[in-house]
């Protein structure tokens, strides 16, 4: 796994441009109002499945020979050997990153629940919006700093990379909104916006083990098949599995053929 910084070429600047425009999405995607429907929008189907094929196909393959070659390059020094430790179990990593965000939605769903039974609306009490919220800003920012420092270097690894997240964020955006209704139109989205610039920003800035990068990726994958999932398997978001199988079929022999 590769995670050298493009500096010093026209594939910084691209990275820079591709991260203000996933911000984009977080702040425009509210405007697509085919999104905001029941049945689920097709999109938002097709935008599940090219985020998953991402996962399957591309990091997690990587992750599983990551194991190996990291653990070759580390010193045995007494830090290394801990790293060495997670990166031997780096699917307990990904299993992190689903555990994080299924806890995260748990607390969203019983919050909501609860101020729907105290009649104070359909929404998660303030502390709790705050909670997903800074939750998800970390998940961006660690995409933007994914951005500089990815498993492989390379305009294709970029550009796939960007548009998979693109059409994961578009899947996250219609969640949160569906969750907290005006207060993230208002304030959220404009955080989570911010997020990805800030993790750019840290990614242009520093640089950490590939063993470090690998764990991150772990994590990231995680969460990506959670949030996506819990958008379409509820039964009430009458999801399109033709469109989700779509996007899972494409976006996959993409990535095989790029």
């Amino acid at each position: 796994m590769n995670s050298e910084l493009q500096f010093g070429s026209g594939l910084a600047l691209l990275t820079g441009v591709l991260a203000i425009a996933l911000s984009l999405v977080h702040l425009f995607a509210r405007n697509i109002r085919s999104f905001n429907t029941i049945p689920r929008s097709r999109w938002l189907s097709f935008s599940s499945g090219v985020s998953v094929a991402y996962v399957f196909v591309h990091i997690l393959p990587d992750l599983s020979e990551a194991q190996e070659t990291i653990r070759e390059t580390l010193d045995e020094t007494s830090v290394n050997q801990s790293l060495l430790f997670l990166e031997h179990h780096i699917y307990l990593m990904a299993l992190l990153g689903i555990s994080v965000f299924y806890g995260l939605e748990r607390a969203v769903t019983v919050s909501r629940q609860r101020n729907q039974d105290s009649g104070k609306g359909d929404i998660p009490e303030i502390g709790i919006f705050w909670l997903h919220i800074g939750s998800f800003a970390l998940y961006n920012a660690l995409i933007g700093y994914l951005l500089f420092h990815r498993e492989e270097p390379g305009l294709w690894s970029l550009l796939l990379f960007a548009i998979a997240l693109g059409f994961h964020f578009i899947v996250n955006d219609y969640g949160l909104r569906d969750n907290h209704k005006h207060i993230y139109d208002k304030t959220g989205r404009w955080i989570l916006a911010a997020a990805v610039l800030v993790g750019v920003a840290i990614g242009y800035g520093t640089h950490i083990h590939e063993a470090a990068i690998a764990l991150l990726f772990a994590f990231l994958a995680g969460g990506i098949i959670l949030n996506v999932l819990k958008e379409e398997l509820p039964e009430d978001r009458e999801s399109h599995f033709g469109s989700f199988a779509l996007g899972a079929g494409i976006y996959a022999v993409l990535l095989l053929t790029v």
